[in-house]
């Protein structure tokens, strides 16, 4: 397992100032994000806890798992959460070209665009909700494993792209710690207007299942909303 930073070191912020790492200080909101899904085996679940404690997320959806599982992508849309796009394939930044990379991401756009409007039959509808949704300007866009090089990263901006980091990093992935371990990562780094990321993946299933309902519970005692990003 390669190294990784439960706590994202602010230097990064100074070095890609363009990309989203973390919201305002000055409200006690957390923006919990989970990235790799929609899967039977998690999603659902998921979606479960949330509605437990009303929260609300961020998912960052592969195009390929949008299109095998589009009940439960509906299922996110319809309690409130927001979508991101998390490339068709998973793609690794670093060993896909430019232009392979940024037609992989247009495609699970398309598919998120597609999944959304799916109910509806009429055809003149359904082209004035996808203008519409062109048009707001609001797509969120998150790296598989964060990487991302500057030309990448122009593109997609360039085409109206918000792109999302993070602050906090759960380590839910890593078959190498502990689920406890997991959750202090969460619990020791998270502060007001942090965006966490978990996984709604099986390789992250066994901690996610158990530091999700405990941070959960840890920061609404505390005050805290839990709100998806825009």
């Amino acid at each position: 397992m390669k190294t990784y930073f439960a706590k994202t070191p602010g230097i990064f912020r100074l070095l890609y100032p363009k990309r989203l790492w973390a919201l305002s200080r000055k409200e006690k909101n957390i923006h919990l994000t989970f990235d790799d899904g929609p899967i039977p085996e998690v999603t659902p679940w998921v979606l479960e806890q949330l509605k437990e404690h009303n929260a609300k997320a961020t998912f960052f959806c592969i195009g390929k798992n949008m299109e095998a599982n589009p009940a439960i992508f509906q299922q996110i849309v319809e309690e409130g959460h927001s979508i991101g796009n998390h490339t068709q394939n998973h793609l690794n930044g670093n060993k896909t070209p430019d232009e392979e990379y940024v037609a992989n991401v247009m495609k699970a756009q398309e598919v998120i665009s597609e999944e959304r409007i799916e109910n509806r039959e009429n055809r003149k509808e359904r082209e004035d909700i996808n203008l519409l949704l062109s048009l707001q300007n609001r797509f969120l866009f998150r790296p598989p494993y964060g990487k991302l090089s500057s030309s990448k990263a122009r593109k997609l901006l360039d085409k109206g792209f918000k792109i999302v980091m993070w602050d906090v990093l759960s380590g839910d992935f890593d078959k190498n710690i502990s689920k406890e371990k997991c959750l202090q990562n969460v619990l020791k780094n998270t502060k007001a207007g942090s965006i966490v990321i978990f996984h709604d993946s099986s390789k992250a299933e066994e901690n996610l299942r158990y530091a999700l309902p405990k941070t959960l519970a840890f920061f609404k005692e505390r005050g805290f909303e839990f709100k998806s990003l825009n």
